[in-house]
C-alpha cells in the first residue's frame, strides 16, 4: 500500500508523472467507490513488519527505562535519568526507523516516547532540585509550566528533524498544558471552583487547537499531502478537550443518575458533534464523545423500563448509527456542506 505521500514523493523524485499520479488516485477512489477525503486516510501500519518494529521498539524502551531507574531511582517522582535514556533511546531509533525507513507507526510511538520522556526527565530534575524546598502549589504549576514549554520546544526540534505528522499534536498539547498552567498558577490553585474553571480552560483551548487543526486542514483540501495528517492528529487532541467539558457540564461524568434532561442534552450535543464532523469530513469529535453517549443512552432505557436489555439496546443504537452513518457519509456530508457559505464550501474537503 502507497500513501499520498508516497506518491508526492514519486512525483518529485520524476519516477512517475503528475498526471499518471492523479491517474492513479482516481482509479483507487473510483474502486472504491468513495472520494479519498471521505476515507479519511492517514498512514499507520505498511505491514506486519511495522508491528514487529514497534514490539522491538517497546522493549527496548522498556529495557532503557529499567537500566536509568537502576542508575537513579526516585521515590518522589519519575527518575530523570531514566526519562532521559528513553528520550534518547527513541531519538536514536528515530534516526533509523524514521529517517531512513520511514516506518510509520514505529515513528509515532517512537515521538511519544520521545516527548514523554523529556518531558518526565524535566519533571524529575525539578522535584530533585527542590526536593528540600517547602511545597508549594503556585511555584509546582509555573514549574509544571516551564516543563511544558521545554517539552514543546524539543518536539519542535523533532518536527524540524523527522517530520512526523503526529509531532504538531504533541507539542501543541505540551503548548497547551504550559498555557492552562500558567492561567492556573496566576489565579491561584486554591481559588474556588478550580476544577470548573480548568475545565473551561481545556474547553477554550480545546477550540483554539480545532481552529489550528483546520487551518492545517484548508490548506490541503484534497487531503494529498502530509498537512492532512497532522491536522488528523490535532483534530484527535482538541476532541476530547471540547466533548469533555461540555459534558461534565452537564452532569454525565458524575455518575449513572444523571436525569432526563442530561440524558437528552447529550443526545443533542452530539448531533451537534456529527454536523460539525460532517462538514470538516472528520470522525474525531463523534469518537470521542461515544462514551457519554452510551450512558446517556444506558440511562434512557432504563427509564422506559428495559432494565435487563438496556446496555444491549443502547450499543445495537449507537453500533447502528454509527455503521450507517459510514456507509452513508458521502451522500450525507453532501447534503450538510450544501447548506454553508459557498467561501467555506471551497476551502473544505470536496463532495462526490
Amino acid at each position: 500500500m502507497y500513501s499520498q505521500e508516497d506518491l508526492n514523493s514519486a512525483v518529485a523524485a520524476g519516477a512517475i508523472s503528475k498526471d499518471a499520479a492523479d491517474a492513479l488516485r482516481a482509479h483507487v477512489a473510483s474502486s472504491r467507490d468513495a472520494v479519498p477525503a471521505d476515507a479519511e486516510h492517514f498512514r499507520l501500519i505498511t505491514g506486519f513488519n511495522d508491528i514487529f518494529v514497534s514490539i522491538g521498539v517497546v522493549i527496548m524502551l522498556v529495557a532503557m527505562a529499567a537500566i536509568g531507574d537502576a542508575i537513579w531511582s526516585s521515590n518522589d517522582g519519575p527518575s530523570p535519568v531514566s526519562a532521559a535514556m528513553v528520550a534518547g533511546t527513541a531519538w536514536m531509533l528515530a534516526e533509523f526507523f524514521t529517517a531512513k525507513r520511514r516506518m510509520a507507526l514505529p515513528s509515532i510511538i517512537l515521538l511519544l516516547a520521545f516527548v514523554m520522556g523529556t518531558f518526565l526527565t524535566f519533571v524529575g530534575l525539578i522535584i530533585a532540585t527542590l526536593n528540600d524546598v517547602a511545597p508549594n502549589d503556585t511555584l509546582g504549576m509555573l514549574l509544571l509550566a516551564g516543563s511544558g514549554l521545554l517539552t514543546a520546544g524539543a518536539a519542535w526540534l523533532h518536527w524540524k528533524r523527522f517530520m512526523v505528522p503526529i509531532t504538531i499534536a504533541a507539542g501543541t498539547a505540551a503548548l497547551a498544558g504550559t498555557a492552562i498552567a500558567l492561567i492556573v498558577a496566576a489565579i491561584g490553585p486554591d481559588t474556588a471552583n478550580i476544577e470548573n474553571i480548568i475545565l473551561g480552560l481545556v474547553f477554550a483551548v480545546g477550540l483554539v487547537i480545532f481552529g489550528f487543526a483546520m487551518r492545517w486542514d484548508m490548506s490541503d483540501p484534497t487531503r494529498e499531502t502530509r498537512r492532512s495528517d497532522v491536522a488528523f492528529w490535532l483534530h484527535l487532541l482538541a476532541a476530547p478537550m471540547i466533548a469533555h467539558p461540555i459534558f461534565a457540564l452537564i452532569g454525565v461524568t458524575e455518575g449513572e443518575n444523571i436525569g432526563a434532561l442530561a440524558a437528552v442534552l447529550v443526545l443533542m450535543v452530539y448531533i451537534g458533534f456529527g454536523l460539525v464532523a460532517l462538514a470538516v469530513d472528520r470522525r474525531a469529535l463523534l469518537v470521542s464523545a461515544l462514551a457519554y453517549v452510551l450512558i446517556a443512552l444506558t440511562f434512557l432505557f432504563r427509564e422506559f423500563g428495559a432494565v435487563e436489555l438496556n446496555f444491549a439496546l443502547t450499543a445495537l443504537v449507537i453500533g447502528s448509527a454509527l455503521l450507517t452513518l459510514s456507509a452513508l457519509w458521502t451522500p450525507i456530508r453532501r447534503a450538510v456542506v450544501k447548506g454553508l457559505p459557498a467561501d467555506l464550501k471551497t476551502r473544505l474537503p470536496a463532495t462526490a
